[in-house]
């Protein structure tokens, strides 16, 4: 074989490999998704105290199970004296799920104003405390509701799966409270500070 016939196959096991490379590194970068983000943040202005909380959800996921604690038992918590005797929780939220979208429940009297809808695909309550001046916003994607009940008796919530679910939500704000004196806000993005 000629040098121009070896500089031929050369160069086109070169380009092979080469493409053979830039596609492997490619299916990698498609598939490796970035970390997701479990931020909370309280903010009491009045005390001048600030708490700022920013675990990786895959941190998370092994710690919870791994806490056998108090209400916290194998990734599960116990939510005190919640009874839904003779209440279908999984049946309920599928046919919310199901449902088109809107609001549910309106409640207003002079102390509190509640609202439960469905919202761009999500569980959605707000309630506002008159007296108080505190508003709760609460935003839960059905994947993670579904989740928080998988697996679990009727007076459990599993907080193990709800943050593997997690995993899969877009960037959102899950809870926002606030108040005249302290305002709390907990959201999911990937970013690994709490930085807005």
């Amino acid at each position: 074989m000629n040098t121009k016939n070896k500089s031929v196959l050369l160069v086109a096991g070169f380009s092979a490999l080469s493409v053979f490379a830039l596609s492997m590194l490619t299916a990698f970068a498609l598939d490796a998704s970035p970390a997701r983000y479990l931020h909370v943040r309280v903010n009491n202005p009045a005390s001048h105290e600030l708490v700022r909380v920013n675990v990786p959800l895959t941190l998370a996921e092994k710690v919870i199970p791994a806490i056998n604690h108090g209400q916290l038992r194998d990734g599960k918590v116990q939510i005190g004296n919640f009874r839904a005797d003779h209440v279908n929780i999984h049946a309920i939220l599928d046919a919310l799920k199901a449902a088109p979208e809107g609001n549910f429940v309106t409640v207003q009297d002079t102390g509190d104003d509640v609202r439960v809808a469905k919202e761009r695909g999500q569980l959605v309550v707000h309630v506002s405390d008159k007296k108080s001046g505190e508003n709760v916003d609460v935003t839960i994607p059905w994947d993670v509701a579904q989740a928080l009940i998988s697996d679990t008796n009727e007076d459990q919530l599993n907080v193990e799966a709800a943050v593997k679910a997690l995993q899969k939500v877009n960037d959102t704000t899950l809870v926002r409270v606030s108040g005249r004196d302290e305002s709390v806000r907990v959201w999911i993005d990937s970013r690994n500070t709490d930085a807005e």
